[in-house]
C-alpha cells in the first residue's frame, strides 16, 4: 500500500473548507469562514480561541450535533453530509462520545443508569448493559456509588460518570466540551489525568478549553480566530 493509500487510515476526522453561518434575522453570524484541518487518529488535541472565535461550533460539527452550511466533513471515513438525521445519530451513537462542562447527567437516574443509557439506545442485553456500566463505574472510581444520583454526588464525582458515560458505547473519538471548567483545580488535575490515559490507550480526544495550563495536557493545540485555523502548536 502507499502513502496516498494509507494516509486517510490515519486521519480520525477531517474538515475541508467548512464553513457555518447563522440567520439571526436579517443578519448572516459566519461562525466558521472556511475551516481544513485533519485530527490524526489516537491524537489529543486542543481547540482555543477567544469568546466567539469559532471552537465550539467547530467542536459541535465534529460531534455531527449540527451540520456545515458549506464544506465536507469526513469522520471515520464517511462523509456525515450524505447521511439523513437518524442515520447521523446511529453514526454518532456508534463512533462518538461527549464529555461536557455541565455534566449533562439525567436526575432521575442513578449513576449506573446514566452510564447505560448510550447502551439503550444500543439495545444491548440488559445483563450486558448492566455489567459494562458496574465496569467502567470501577475504571473511574465510583463503584461505591452505583446506585446514587447526581445530586449526592460532588462535581468530580458527576464528571466521573459523564466520563463512564461518554466511554459506554467505547468510541473512537471523544469531544470534551472545557471539562473542567465547572470544578476546583485539583479535581480538574484528576479529569484531566483521565483524559490522558484514555489517550494513551488510542483514543482520540478533541477538547475545547479556554485555559492554557488544561491546553497543555494535550499534544496538539488548534488556535482559532475568526472563525478559520489561526495556527497549530505541538506535534504528534
Amino acid at each position: 500500500m502507499n502513502s496516498t493509500e494509507s494516509a486517510p487510515a490515519r486521519v480520525a476526522a477531517s474538515l475541508d473548507g467548512v464553513t457555518k453561518v447563522y440567520e439571526m434575522g436579517e443578519a448572516r453570524v459566519h461562525a466558521l469562514a472556511g475551516v481544513t484541518i485533519g485530527f490524526e487518529r489516537g491524537g489529543f488535541y486542543a481547540i482555543m480561541g477567544p469568546s466567539g472565535s469559532g471552537k465550539s461550533t467547530m467542536l459541535n460539527l465534529l460531534g455531527c450535533l449540527d451540520r456545515p452550511t458549506s464544506g465536507r466533513y469526513v469522520l471515520e471515513g464517511q462523509n456525515v453530509a450524505d447521511l439523513d438525521d437518524d442515520a447521523l445519530s446511529a453514526f454518532r451513537l456508534n463512533h462518538l462520545g461527549f464529555i461536557f462542562q455541565s455534566f449533562n447527567l439525567v436526575a432521575q437516574l442513578t449513576v449506573r443508569e446514566n452510564i447505560e443509557l448510550p447502551l439503550y439506545y444500543l439495545d444491548m442485553d440488559s445483563r450486558d448493559s448492566i455489567e459494562r456500566a458496574e465496569e467502567l463505574a470501577e475504571r473511574v472510581g465510583l463503584s461505591d456509588r452505583l446506585d446514587h444520583r447526581p445530586a449526592e454526588l460532588s462535581g468530580g464525582q458527576q464528571q466521573r460518570v459523564a466520563f463512564a458515560r461518554a466511554l459506554a458505547n467505547d468510541p473512537s473519538i471523544l469531544l470534551a466540551d472545557e471539562p473542567t471548567g465547572n470544578l476546583d483545580s485539583s479535581t480538574g488535575a484528576q479529569i484531566m489525568d483521565l483524559l490522558c490515559e484514555l489517550n494513551e490507550h488510542g483514543k482520540t480526544i478533541l477538547m475545547v478549553t479556554h485555559e492554557p495550563d488544561v491546553a497543555r495536557h494535550a499534544r496538539r493545540r488548534v488556535h482559532m480566530l475568526d472563525g478559520v485555523v489561526d495556527r497549530l502548536e505541538g506535534d504528534g
